[in-house]
């Protein structure tokens, strides 16, 4: 038996032992659960939202067009807009939605974009507010042809505590992971074992974290 399939038998046995599977989106479904309305900042073509149940109203906001459209074949939101995601205060009115969530958005914007973006969200979120990102800074380039793609801060654990978030560690040790969140270490299929184990301790040690997800009840 070569060295690789030695590692791939090694993974399949440790990784039946301990399936965390999907810890993003097992998280954010327990932090909406009792939400009704939702508006998604920065929706994107492929909102996580799409793997929960259709108990809760959805608006879907994006500034580029061809990912709304995606979107919106997927049926993913109920109603989309095409808009400036720091323009969100001209269209909802403060405690119009149950929860606001961005979903690696921040990171996409300016220090001072992004302090403006969480203020206006913050007021039109009634119950609750939602932040995904990476755990600081981490390199990312135009993706998709979408020019706002790029990377533009990073912001931390203790920032986000510091504005009254609760955080949480997701997508394993920030240490093996680089640009769009791909393995630097091959074999991959063993460093994803090892990255998806790690879940286990970095869930409770966020700044140990590749990506953190915040959430903020009013």
């Amino acid at each position: 038996m070569t060295l690789k399939n030695h590692l791939l038998q090694l993974y399949k046995t440790v990784y039946s032992k301990f399936p965390i599977k999907f810890e993003y989106i097992s998280e954010l479904e327990n932090l909406i659960r009792n939400c009704k309305t939702i508006l998604d900042v920065g929706c994107g073509s492929n909102s996580p939202l799409k793997h929960f149940p259709k108990q809760f109203y959805c608006i879907g906001v994006d500034k580029f067009e061809p990912w709304l459209k995606s979107s919106k074949n997927k049926k993913i939101h109920d109603k989309y807009i095409q808009l400036d995601v720091l323009k969100i205060n001209q269209e909802f009115e403060e405690n119009s939605f149950d929860c606001v969530v961005a979903l690696d958005l921040i990171e996409h914007l300016t220090k001072e974009e992004g302090n403006l973006l969480l203020k206006r969200i913050e007021k039109i979120a009634k119950k609750k507010i939602i932040i995904f990102t990476t755990n600081g800074f981490v390199p990312q380039g135009v993706y998709d042809n979408n020019p706002w793609d790029v990377h533009k801060s990073g912001w931390t654990v203790n920032e986000m505590k510091k504005r009254g978030f609760k955080v949480i560690g997701i997508n394993g040790w920030k240490f093996l992971k680089g640009e769009y969140g791909l393995l630097k270490f091959k074999p991959r299929f063993f460093w994803f074992g090892i990255a998806h184990l790690t879940q286990l301790f970095v869930r409770n040690y966020p700044a140990k974290a590749f990506q953190i997800l915040c959430v903020k009840e009013k």
